[in-house]
């Protein structure tokens, strides 16, 4: 194929209505917005939960619990879900994002004991809990927690200025009588 066969293709469109245009037109004067109120006028759009005056469902509903913004947020796999990897093999949290266990590391993953294990693995986890743990060592493998994915700095991180590069200092110029004198 070449430019020369490329046709344009139709796409079935409704035309556009032209408002404003008369009141023969049937949408003349007002356009079909009605007299006055916010929903006549340009850029209006109402809350997306708004209902009518009525109401609205976020006030209906009580308020319950709360969300920690510091809480962590773990991947959690279970020891039963260990059962597809070979034995001997080294499980972290790569490893079980590459296979599809994990989805997203968040701030990292936290094996539970859930399911029974059969195979000698060594497992790599940000938490690890103490039956998960007992589980794993009894298939005659190990546990060890690593390291946080996410580390928050520290509150005493970005209270000290980094060291500078040591500066080079200028020669000082000569006093102006010495100039061109040995």
């Amino acid at each position: 194929m070449n430019l020369t066969q490329a046709r344009a293709v139709s796409i079935p469109r409704p035309k556009p209505t032209r408002v404003g245009r008369g009141e023969a037109s049937g949408l003349g004067k007002t356009s079909g917005k009605g007299h006055k109120g916010a929903k006549s006028r340009a850029g209006y759009s109402r809350r997306a939960y708004f209902a009518g005056g009525q109401m609205p469902i976020i006030r209906r509903i009580p308020k319950r619990g709360f969300s920690n913004a510091w809480g962590a947020d773990y991947a959690v796999v279970n020891c039963g879900d260990l059962n597809r990897f070979a034995d001997g093999e080294t499980v972290d949290a790569d490893r079980l994002v590459a296979c599809g266990l994990v989805r997203r590391l968040g701030d990292g993953v936290k094996i539970l004991g859930g399911g029974d294990l059969s195979r000698r693995l060594t497992v790599k986890a940000h938490r690890i809990s103490a039956s998960a743990k007992a589980k794993i060592e009894k298939a005659g493998g190990s546990a060890v927690a690593t390291e946080k994915v996410t580390a928050r700095p520290s509150k005493s991180a970005g209270t000290q200025k980094p060291p500078s590069p040591a500066q080079s200092v200028p020669p000082k110029k000569p006093a102006p009588d010495s100039r061109g004198k040995a």
